[in-house]
């Protein structure tokens, strides 16, 4: 047996502490940033590869393996994501302005961070892109009952929830449609915003995917996008348990990299939220895991079946340790939440 799937069973077998796994991520992390430590050198150094990666996503495919990654993450048991999240099912960053927030007020601080950053208004058609379990999208139908809110995702799972909730709610402005952002085509300039919360980091060539969402927006329509990143440095997620388990033809995109990318949009405003609110959130949803592990139990034999149901329970516990540690690093000033506004530029008369 070779080290990595020596290490896989160990950690699969769940009887490491969680302090010791975070002492092993924490020693990952700093080999990590050795790696990206020889990537930047120098500034002429840095710079010339980040214009090779940023032409080799050109050159791709807008997304990759995005059958598996919805099965990593989105096509899971509802009941199971239910037993982890806040009590709006955000599976994104959440935001803690003091620091003090529930998990409840969290998710809500930030998703209203999106209707202000975004510039959302009643009345406006709104598509949330790659909507997850429909946080942000219930919450703009809630927030501005004129507003029109189309929620697009791969997932039928996600799909069925969120129509659960929106009719328990009695919002009858929101719509969702399933479908395979790499191949669907929106109907043309129909959209005054267009948000996207924690889906281009499963993207690959964000000259197309951005080109399509501004097909997709009208003339002066905006586009919000929140995405998790490092600070200065992106790549690809290639080898190691997080890429296998859980982000499977990822990347880690930099704070900058959509700025190499306005050929069809314009971006008029760039944000850093700082990678501990992140941080904060995962903790949270750990904590919730932990203490919900008998209610959950069922959706993790009916996702995983029953012979791996203790084998996932472990991988979920690694995959918040471990992200919750990546965005903790340096008081999260390496790793955070980017938060970009695009504009479609008018027509010109």
């Amino acid at each position: 047996m070779n080290y990595d799937a020596l290490l896989d069973t160990v950690l699969d077998s769940g009887y490491l502490p969680h302090a010791v796994i975070r002492r092993g991520i924490r020693y990952q992390l700093r080999q990590r940033l050795g790696e990206i430590a020889t990537y930047n050198s120098s500034l002429g150094e840095a710079l010339a590869r980040k214009m090779a990666f940023v032409a080799e996503l050109r050159a791709s495919p807008i997304a990759i393996e995005t059958a598996t990654a919805n099965q990593q993450h989105y096509e899971v048991g509802t009941e199971l994501i239910k037993g982890m999240l806040g009590p709006r099912m955000k599976y994104s960053a959440c935001l803690y302005p003091t620091g003090k927030e529930t998990l409840a007020e969290a998710e809500v601080a930030m998703l209203e961070e999106y209707v202000v950053r975004g510039q959302l208004e009643d009345g406006m058609r709104i598509l949330d892109l790659g909507c997850g379990w429909g946080s942000a999208a219930l919450y703009f139908a809630e927030k501005l009952p004129k507003a029109q809110v189309v929620a697009f995702s791969n997932s039928k799972t996600q799909k069925a929830y969120i129509d659960g909730r929106a009719k328990a709610q009695g919002l009858a402005n929101i719509e969702v449609i399933t479908g395979d952002v790499a191949d669907y085509e929106f109907e043309h300039e129909t959209f005054d915003r267009v948000v996207s919360i924690e889906m281009f980091e499963h993207m690959k060539n964000y000259e197309s995917l951005l080109a399509k969402v501004s097909r997709a927006l009208k003339p002066g329509g905006k586009f919000f996008a929140h995405i998790f990143c490092h600070k200065d440095t992106p790549y690809h997620f290639e080898d190691g348990w997080m890429t296998t388990h859980f982000f499977t033809g990822g990347t880690m995109i930099s704070a900058d990299l959509l700025l190499y990318f306005q050929k069809d949009l314009t971006v008029v405003n760039h944000w850093w939220v700082n990678g501990q609110h992140y941080s904060k959130s995962l903790e949270h949803w750990l904590s919730k895991m932990t203490a919900n592990k008998k209610s959950i139990w069922p959706s993790l034999v009916e996702t995983y079946g029953e012979k791996n149901a203790a084998t996932w329970y472990s991988r979920w516990e690694i995959f918040y340790l471990a992200c919750s540690e990546l965005f903790n690093h340096d008081k999260g000033d390496t790793w955070g939440v980017t938060h970009i506004l695009f504009e479609k530029q008018p027509k010109s008369s």
